[in-house]
């Protein structure tokens, strides 16, 4: 069977475009385009048959279906080639039984979904393997692509450059200046990308970026380009996945510029047409109180949407007043019967210590997600009883700089509740001794 995609309009134009065709919107609204799979093809294969090759791909060392995103091809991308594939081993990442942190909300089945366990520390893995790997064969195929570029807040940058790095293919990445911690920087200067840190916000640097992909031969990367979430959607089946494809009651993700959210959603309903489950879950989209337009409009019932400036936030990564892909997560919330919450500085930082105090090593961003799921607890529309999932964004050793401040009680407005400072002790048993024990 010839599985087949083609990017469609979002808004339900007429008219298909080649994946390999270099186009971000709609020709004729302007909206964005999103990747379509023909799924009447796809159901030639029973729903047991698909999960059967699922489960025989998982951990594979048979090229490229090792892969936690390529293992479900045929769902991704499947007129690439296999020698067109660039992987790092992206996806497969595990599925954190948070049962301590659960019992501190009173819930009894939390988990956390630990995406930052990939390559460069981040979920855009899932989503830059796809991207790189279409461009890669519209080289192949001729076309003239010089370089890659994207807008960052850090993670999507990081992923960039590491896959055009495997790739041999150019990338060049815009970043806000002293917007982004020094690990996010480091890593793509050290793959080799052209690095440019503007004096603006993230904003504003996708808006240059994307003046920038009009220039000929320059590729975007942004998440505006839905290649990129056509990986990112390989996270929804996974969980189902780890849940010995059954799923869960509730998801919460934290939301930036919001492509994550409607990849989530794709991942569900394509496990849903096909058979593979029954139901839905509920989505819960969580946002920093200093970058929340998507909460903002969700109070308005989606009535009205108003882009903002963006405060400083410590959920750096999230920091965005004008998500690009806004109308796509809205579409995905109203069909998940999803809701919007927000965290403020201190909640995020004090969700994001109290989870570590129980094993984890969150990011702040997870920290929003976390802050969410306590408000929903606390009003209960998640039960006691509620599968629930957390999507942890990215490794929070990207932001370790982040986690000495709160503990030594210097992020402003926070009081730092579960702050563990070293104990400083001179060289001598008995005192070491004397002050562990009083410790302890």
């Amino acid at each position: 069977m010839e599985y087949r995609s083609s990017f469609r309009c979002v808004a339900g134009c007429e008219g298909s475009y080649d994946v390999e065709q270099v186009i971000y919107h709609c020709p004729k609204c302007g909206e964005l385009l999103e990747v379509r799979h023909d799924v009447d093809a796809l159901r030639q294969r029973s729903a047991s048959g698909w999960i059967r090759l699922f489960e025989e791909r998982a951990g594979t060392s048979r090229w490229p279906y090792g892969s936690g995103v390529w293992g479900k091809k045929e769902w991704v991308m499947p007129g690439l080639d296999d020698d067109c594939v660039v992987s790092l081993h992206e996806g497969g990442t595990n599925l954190f039984w948070a049962e301590r942190y659960g019992q501190t909300l009173g819930l009894k089945d939390l988990w956390i979904k630990m995406c930052g366990n990939s390559h460069t520390g981040s979920f855009k893995d899932l989503g830059m393997t796809v991207l790189v790997s279409v461009v890669k064969q519209m080289i192949k195929h001729g076309k003239p692509i010089r370089a890659i570029v994207c807008a960052s807040t850090g993670d999507t940058s990081a992923a960039l450059a590491a896959y055009c790095a495997a790739a041999g293919i150019r990338a060049a990445v815009l970043l806000p200046q002293g917007k982004v911690t020094t690990a996010q920087l480091v890593q793509p200067i050290a793959n080799g990308a052209l690095v440019a840190a503007l004096d603006t916000d993230f904003d504003g640097c996708m808006a240059i970026v994307q003046k920038l992909a009009q220039e000929d031969g320059i590729y975007l990367a942004n998440s505006m380009n839905s290649l990129r979430l056509e990986g990112q959607k390989t996270v929804a089946i996974e969980i189902v996945q780890q849940f010995d494809w059954e799923v869960p009651d509730w998801v919460i993700i934290p939301g930036g510029n919001l492509g994550n959210v409607s990849a989530l959603g794709a991942g569900f309903d394509l496990m849903y047409e096909l058979g593979l489950i029954a139901r839905r879950p509920r989505i819960c989209v969580a946002q920093a109180q200093a970058a929340n337009p998507l909460y903002t409009a969700y109070k308005t019932g989606f009535k009205t949407f108003e882009p903002m400036t963006a405060l400083q936030t410590e959920a750096s990564a999230i920091r965005i007043g004008n998500p690009i892909s806004i109308r796509r997560a809205i579409r995905s919330l109203e069909r998940y019967n999803g809701v919007v919450e927000q965290a403020s500085e201190g909640e995020l930082a004090e969700a994001t210590a109290a989870a570590d105090r129980t094993g984890t090593f969150c990011c702040p961003h997870t920290g929003v997600a976390l802050a969410a799921l306590t408000k929903l607890v606390k009003r209960g529309e998640i039960k006691p009883n509620d599968r629930t999932v957390v999507i942890s964004t990215a490794s929070g050793l990207k932001f370790t700089d982040f986690k000495v401040r709160y503990h030594e009680n210097k992020i402003p407005g926070v009081e730092s509740q579960h702050a563990n400072r070293p104990i400083e002790i001179e060289n001598n048993y008995e005192k070491v001794k004397s002050a562990v024990l009083k410790a302890l």
